[in-house]
């Protein structure tokens, strides 16, 4: 990504003037108007012209005109720029998730990428990478292959070792790994990488998510909760020490935490509004003591290999095209460019944030479609 093209702020033009508020009272400056000054000259559009008055007692007022200065040669623009960041994406597993899509906008903005795989898919992801099988889809806007720098076995429903089951231990589907609880992978990225600036949650799973919530077992429900929403308390605790100052996480969540979605069961919503609540929360005590950034996206629906457990995504996603303001795709990619900003120097006021990125269907009251409205 290019640098910042504003190198800083110019002030050229200094004159008295009038302000529309000579009679406002002040015990400071105060800015009272802002003009448009056009400039053919300098090769910038337009600048503004800022008048303030003087303090107390005084009648005078000045304007300034202030223009961007921009290296020669420098693109004009915004960039998103995570050069020399590192980010740990918990819950990559295959190439057609948001966590995927997040992970290619942070390697495209110049970010270091480091994934938390589930252990039972480890070695099935880790193949096809070798193997070249997402070699298209690791494709970034210049060209390369984003870099998955390190994999690491996760399976964030355990804090340490000591909180494992002897059957999970003993299945086969975890043999060959080690070192996969949440706090051992924290432990393992600091032996590494000695720090991490970003930190990002694509984990949800409810063994009973087909069942309404009246048939939901105590069972399911806590087992929902565990996966999809106290895993990114888990991560944030172990990885926090970590972390560096001003850096960011991002959590993924869903309109189920507020609004009911019939199917969507088994305590999935219940999981959703957990996390959104936990983000509020842990944007205060994480922003307190390391100055980290905390906020969820909220996606709309999309055809992933883990959302179709449910058993009517595609059905999910026709809805959202009929009756979002925005009659359109949904694309990963658009989760990852919003999460890309989120976690950058340009998102750097913004925490305890739900963020929708569902083409505005967060917005809609009443369904299009509805028989009732079209008849």
């Amino acid at each position: 990504m290019g640098a910042f093209a504003t190198a800083g702020m110019q002030m050229v033009a200094a004159r008295p003037c009038m302000s529309a508020s000579q009679g406002m009272l002040t015990s400071r400056p105060a800015v009272s108007r802002i003009g448009r000054a056009l400039s053919t000259s300098t090769g910038f559009a337009s600048y503004p012209r800022i008048c303030y008055s003087s303090p107390l007692g005084s009648s005078k007022h000045t304007c300034v005109s202030i223009r961007a200065m921009s290296s020669e040669g420098v693109p004009q623009g915004l960039p998103i720029d995570l050069r020399g960041k590192r980010a740990f994406i918990a819950g990559v597993a295959d190439d057609n998730g948001y966590g995927w899509a997040i992970a290619k906008a942070l390697a495209a903005a110049g970010a270091e990428i480091l994934v938390g795989t589930w252990v039972p898919a480890l070695n099935i992801f880790e193949t096809s990478l070798r193997r070249g099988k997402f070699d298209e889809s690791r494709k970034l806007p210049d060209g390369s292959l984003m870099e998955i720098v390190k994999v690491y076995p996760l399976d964030a429903v355990y804090d340490s070792p000591e909180d494992v089951p002897e059957d999970v231990k003993g299945n086969k589907r975890y043999a060959g790994s080690s070192n996969w609880t949440v706090k051992e992978v924290a432990e393992s990225v600091k032996n590494d990488f000695g720090s991490i600036d970003i930190l990002v949650h694509s984990l949800a799973n409810g063994p009973e998510v087909t069942k309404p919530l009246l048939e939901t077992s105590r069972r399911g429900y806590l087992a929902a909760i565990s996966a999809s929403s106290y895993s990114f308390v888990s991560l944030l605790q172990h990885f926090l020490p970590i972390m560096n100052p001003g850096g960011a996480t991002i959590s993924l969540t869903y309109i189920a935490s507020e609004r009911a979605i019939p199917g969507y069961g088994g305590g999935m919503s219940s999981a959703k509004s957990a996390l959104e609540s936990d983000t509020r929360v842990l944007a205060f005590e994480a922003g307190r003591k390391g100055k980290i950034r905390v906020n969820t996206i909220s996606a709309g629906p999309l055809g992933s290999r883990a959302a179709k457990a449910i058993g009517f995504i595609e059905k999910m996603i026709e809805y959202s095209y009929v009756n979002a303001p925005l009659q359109k795709e949904l694309l990963a990619d658009e989760v990852g460019n919003t999460a890309a900003f989120l976690v950058s120097p340009l998102a750097s006021a913004i925490t305890g944030s739900t963020v929708y990125v569902d083409n505005g269907l967060n917005t809609m009251g009443l369904a299009v479609d509805s028989p009732t409205i079209t008849s």
